[in-house]
């Protein structure tokens, strides 16, 4: 019998992870929030919910989804750009009410380095630092890690992952001739997406539980010194950083999972 992993969002991270996973062996269940796309997860040979998660309840058979899965992969942001006033952590408490009674026995959370607080320091940040974000965002990720990790009714693994990206989705896109950005001097701390990817598969496939691991690529050049030289390869205008202003930043230091896994990062940034 094949593990079955039910993955709460196949969207630009989950759909590829589902695909290497099945690669990998494993019998993947995998929710979107659109019909649109049901077709196409099943074409990918994951078996397609749709899946909506709200303030007040849950849309769509999410204990079908969640029946006879051994690992659930918690894969969806916040969404607080969109809805800077929306309650996240109501979202996810309606979600492990549902996981509890499926008896899922291990939770990967996948959950953000903006856990952490930049500071004028720009301290090297391992997982024996406290979360200590000031955003409401951070704040939020804060308390749901929390939740996962106090609940005795299942084991759950925290990866912190640093900024995304992949070679079509890229911060310096974004940045490409803004002017007067802030923290010019900061540390970037970025991690491509295959990566991302490897690092689920490796800590599943290794039954790594109960525990927290930051993911960063290691290089960690400045932020001006980086998107500059990003938007002079890719022939995009340049970013303008503003020097007057006192630089706030950390480092995310990933030594933890690098030696647990014996990993290599094998992505460029």
């Amino acid at each position: 019998m094949k593990t079955k992993i039910s993955i709460i969002g196949c969207g630009w991270l989950g759909l590829p992870l589902a695909k290497y996973l099945i690669e990998e062996g494993f019998d993947i269940k995998g929710s979107t929030t659109s019909h649109l796309k049901l077709d196409h997860l099943k074409s990918s040979n994951i078996d397609p919910y749709v899946i909506r998660l709200s303030e007040t309840k849950i849309e769509g058979d999410v204990d079908r989804f969640l029946l006879n899965s051994k690992i659930v992969i918690i894969n969806i942001p916040p969404g607080l750009r969109k809805n800077p006033n929306k309650n996240h952590v109501n979202e996810i408490r309606h979600l492990i009410t549902h996981i509890e009674a499926q008896h899922i026995k291990y939770v990967l959370y996948i959950s953000s380095t903006s856990v952490y607080k930049n500071e004028v320091s720009m301290p090297n940040i391992t997982e024996e630092n406290l979360p200590n974000a000031v955003s409401n965002n951070g704040k939020q990720l804060i308390t749901i890690e929390q939740m996962l990790q106090n609940n005795p009714n299942f084991e759950t693994t925290i990866l912190r992952f640093s900024g995304l990206l992949d070679a079509k989705r890229h911060p310096g896109q974004m940045l490409s001739g803004k002017m007067d950005l802030k923290n010019g001097d900061a540390p970037i701390n970025l991690i491509h997406k295959d990566d991302c990817i490897k690092i689920i598969s490796e800590l599943i496939k290794g039954n790594i539980w109960n525990a927290v691991f930051n993911a960063s690529n290691p290089f960690h050049p400045s932020k001006k010194s980086y998107y500059t030289q990003y938007c002079k390869a890719n022939h995009l205008p340049l970013p303008h950083f503003n020097t007057s202003l006192k630089n706030e930043g950390k480092l995310i230091d990933s030594s933890k999972l690098v030696q647990l896994l014996n990993y290599s990062f094998e992505t460029a940034l």
